[in-house]
């Protein structure tokens, strides 16, 4: 894992980069790794479930969306707590009532209970990615954010590389001790993240002052360094809570964001869907399901490797959101399953290339104060309109045109609203200006 590039990196900042990085990045990839299986899971339990429980597509697209309706309510809620108690004792108690919750699907009997338990799972993993964010920027100085971000979120395309044939096989255990697939799909992807939290109370250390695995050197360097970029100006200065769910820059950052959710969070949970209309068995949807996250794994890391490089993240957030826009009208056109696929994986490269330069865009206009409540704001909204809405919008032109591809078409109109927002956002002043000139609104 690369962690320093370019050039004028000193021995001290080589060597404590090298550390934090190999110390936590890594294991929190595991767990946010566990946290989209169990989030996205449903998409290929769905191919089972959805039958047995009479699900229509209406019903499992809105108790879908019910995931991001909690998650907007609790996600500030819960960063503020993680700020206030430790990354490692919040992260922990995140990642096991989540995987309770993951676990405890399985005994969804209809739609009542499917909409309860989507609602308790948004609830207990709200907080966690802002969370990461903001844990992370105590660790990592801002000029190698975007590759350590863009490394870290790896982990979700490659949920969806590893749990997609990964859920495929358990649902091929239907029948065994007289449970159904999905059932054991629930359950076994549940139980692991209850464990993974437990962990968290070991391997997570809060800030880099209380860090014993750093030499004392190590530890000053960091924490001036840090200290350092929080005296610099930034765009969103500390605010009530109520202002800076109004601030122009929170609000236009979350629209921003709002493209590459939904077309992440609508395809974790149709796309299986889609790709079964062509005619696939179930472990051929969750193989080839998988493939358009195999690329994007890949590209994802060396964009934001480029955008660290270039110390460009304009254009390096923009680029992506063309690229989900084209993917989704491609997608919606086309009626064979290669161009298809083609066309998912354009969509799916450009949603997670997407999000190192943006989080670094981000997390530079905002103050250390307003960072907490600022991230998860961002994320909150975006995952609401994104995930809550369009998942929803999704399943209702699904039903009432018959068309899987063709549902995507208002996720491609939205595209185009994020990618002038950001163009409008950012075109009044170069980037420089925009993450260090003082301005709070």
């Amino acid at each position: 894992m690369q962690v320093t590039g370019g050039t004028g990196v000193t021995e001290i900042e080589q060597r404590t980069l090298r550390k934090v990085v190999w110390r936590l990045v890594p294991f929190l990839m595991v767990c946010y790794l566990l946290a989209f299986i169990d989030r996205g899971n449903v998409g290929m339990a769905s191919l089972q479930m959805n039958h047995d429980l009479g699900l229509t597509a209406r019903v499992f697209g809105f108790g879908s969306s019910l995931f991001f309706v909690s998650y907007f309510f609790f996600e500030v809620p819960s960063n503020l707590a993680l700020q206030r108690y430790g990354a490692r004792i919040w992260i922990a108690r995140i990642m096991i009532t989540w995987g309770l919750v993951s676990a405890a699907t399985a005994l969804v009997s209809g739609p009542a209970s499917f909409y309860a338990l989507r609602f308790l799972l948004g609830a207990a993993e709200a907080g966690f990615f802002p969370g990461v964010l903001l844990y992370l920027s105590y660790w990592i100085p801002a000029t190698h954010r975007a590759r350590i971000v863009a490394t870290f979120m790896v982990a979700i395309p490659a949920a969806s590389f590893i749990g997609s044939p990964l859920s495929a096989a358990l649902l091929q255990m239907d029948g065994f001790a007289g449970l159904r697939g999905w059932h054991w799909l629930f359950i076994l992807e549940g139980i692991p993240t209850v464990l993974l939290g437990f962990a968290c109370l070991r391997v997570l250390t809060n800030r880099p002052e209380e860090a014993k695995w750093l030499s004392n050197e190590e530890r000053q360097w960091l924490t001036n360094t840090l200290a350092g970029e929080a005296r610099g100006p930034k765009k969103v200065a500390q605010m009530p809570l109520a202002k800076l769910f109004c601030n122009r820059y929170v609000l236009c950052l979350a629209l921003v964001d709002v493209c590459a959710s939904a077309a992440g969070s609508t395809l974790s949970v149709w796309q299986p869907q889609l790709l079964k209309s062509f005619g696939l068995t179930v472990m051929q949807t969750g193989l080839l399901n998988s493939v358009p996250y195999a690329v994007a794994s890949v590209l994802m890391v060396l964009w934001g490797r480029r955008s660290d490089r270039l110390k460009e993240r304009r254009w390096h957030t923009a680029i992506p959101m063309l690229l989900i826009g084209l993917g989704l009208f491609g997608t919606s056109l086309s009626g064979s399953l290669v161009p298809t696929m083609v066309m998912l994986c354009a969509v799916l490269v450009g949603a997670y290339s997407f999000k190192g330069p943006f989080w670094a865009l981000a997390s530079g206009m905002l103050s250390n104060s307003a960072a907490a409540a600022g991230l998860a704001t961002i994320n909150a909204i975006a995952n609401l309109i994104g995930g809550g809405l369009m998942v929803n919008v999704y399943g209702w032109v699904q039903q009432a045109t018959g068309s899987y591809a063709l549902a995507l078409m208002p996720l491609a109109v939205l595209t185009l609203v994020s990618v002038t927002t950001l163009l409008l956002l950012s075109r009044s002043t170069p980037e420089a200006q925009v993450l260090n000139k003082t301005e709070t609104a």
